[in-house]
């Protein structure tokens, strides 16, 4: 009886693996994907680049209009004299006339040139704007890729060290009842491979939330078929901390953004000067009385629109521009800094899980599989108890996991490298 509730529970483990293969096959074929190729997919698709795109575009128009004069006024008028009906005393009176004339104001020298100035810097701000939302969308779309590899070959493993779990199941049946074993290894290893089957559960579980978030990534629809990742394999990056540090400060979209903001800043000041001094309007006036009596009138107006307030107005406005100029100099400071230190991290963390991958790859899995390896000989020659033998598979399959996962997050930290640096690194 003790052994047919062994059997009981193998059945329903059986019925746990069919339900989960009829489940995938139910699901929509995917298509292997190469991370090149949805990069370029997402970089044409991804509406958070198109947005921050058109907005760069949007802003490319301004300059040109803050730094032209501001459009001319024409003027009609028309005076009558004796009479408020219109042209009375128009033939005997030099007073009553029609009058044309044109208006245009004229802003001191040297603002509109700073004001189109100003506003290009903001054009280029809004450049580096697209520029940081296009790297980060694609460093997102990079490090999804590579956590849907990992649970891929995650999957694979467990699947594949699930058969080899099967494998010690079955000796560990054959020595129940042959005698040599208890029913409590015998459900052990039974209950090891439900463990397996509920990773593999919960990894599909994961990969389909990640499929959806690349699904948003490259703008497909939901629906569409599942993207299937190519097999992860390490990269190897180039250079030293202090080479990709430099190409940051020269790349790196946020540093370019708050320096430009220092641009604007310096040029905000100059305009607020230039507000100190006067701005001008001329005008032009033709004016007819009777061409048979009078000659026409010529009237040329300047008029000058003189800063009396500077005390309210123009001082004040000096006084934040300089302001806003120490702000954009700190913000400048403060974000190279904050990319240096995460560049740093990211560095470090490529560099040390290069590694561990070493370590895992040259010593720890190569030695734990030798010893599983020899740990199923001696239990099948009844030399080893069962206990050490699962503990021996268990070490392999947790360092095969840890492999992978430190391999993905290696491949992960070379995204945020190349989105920090803009350097390719792989």
């Amino acid at each position: 009886m003790k052994f047919s509730y062994a059997a009981v529970f193998a059945s329903l483990l059986f019925l746990s693996v069919s339900t989960l293969t009829r489940a995938q096959e139910a699901l929509p074929p995917s298509q292997l994907a190469k991370l090149a190729d949805l990069l370029t997919e997402a970089e044409r698709n991804n509406p958070q680049i198109q947005a921050a795109r058109h907005a760069w575009q949007s802003a490319q128009h301004i300059p040109t209009q803050v730094s032209t004069l501001p459009d001319p006024q024409f003027v009609l008028q028309h005076v009558s004299v004796g009479s408020p009906r219109p042209f009375s005393g128009y033939t005997n009176s030099d007073f009553a006339y029609v009058g044309l004339g044109i208006s245009q104001d004229l802003p001191y020298p040297g603002k509109l040139r700073l004001r189109g100035e100003i506003a290009k810097k903001d054009a280029d701000v809004t450049q580096q704007k697209y520029e940081s939302v296009r790297r980060s969308v694609l460093a997102e779309l990079k490090m999804t890729y590579f956590q849907l590899g990992y649970l891929a070959k995650r999957q694979a493993i467990l699947e594949g060290d699930g058969k080899l779990l099967q494998q010690i199941e079955q000796a560990a049946e054959a020595r129940y009842r042959s005698g040599m074993e208890n029913q409590h290894d015998v459900l052990q290893a039974q209950i090891e491979r439900t463990k397996l089957l509920r990773e593999i559960t919960k990894d599909q579980l994961e990969a389909g939330k990640i499929q959806a978030e690349i699904k948003q990534l490259l703008n497909r629809t939901q629906s569409s078929p599942d993207i299937e990742t190519a097999e992860l394999s390490e990269s190897l990056a180039g250079g030293t901390y202090d080479e990709l540090l430099a190409a940051a400060k020269t790349n790196n979209p946020e540093i370019a953004s708050a320096q430009q903001m220092v641009e604007k800043q310096r040029l905000q000041v100059d305009l607020a000067k230039k507000d100190f001094y006067p701005d001008f309007n001329l005008q032009y006036m033709w004016q007819r009385t009777d061409p048979t009596q009078f000659r026409a009138y010529y009237m040329v107006t300047l008029g000058v629109r003189i800063p009396i307030y500077r005390g309210r107005r123009q001082r004040p406005e000096l006084a934040q521009a300089e302001a806003d100029q120490h702000r954009a100099r700190s913000e400048y400071e403060a974000q190279t800094q904050q990319i240096a230190f995460q560049l740093r991290q990211r560095f470090l963390s490529a560099e040390k899980s290069e590694e561990l991958l070493k370590i895992y790859r040259e010593g720890l899995i190569p030695q734990a599989r030798a010893e599983l390896e020899a740990g199923m000989a001696a239990y099948q020659s009844n030399r080893q108890d069962f206990q050490a033998l699962l503990a021996s598979f268990l070490d392999v399959l947790k360092l095969d996991e840890e492999y992978w996962q430190t391999l993905s997050e290696h491949e992960m930290a070379l995204a945020q490298l190349e989105e920090i640096t803009g350097l390719s690194l792989r």
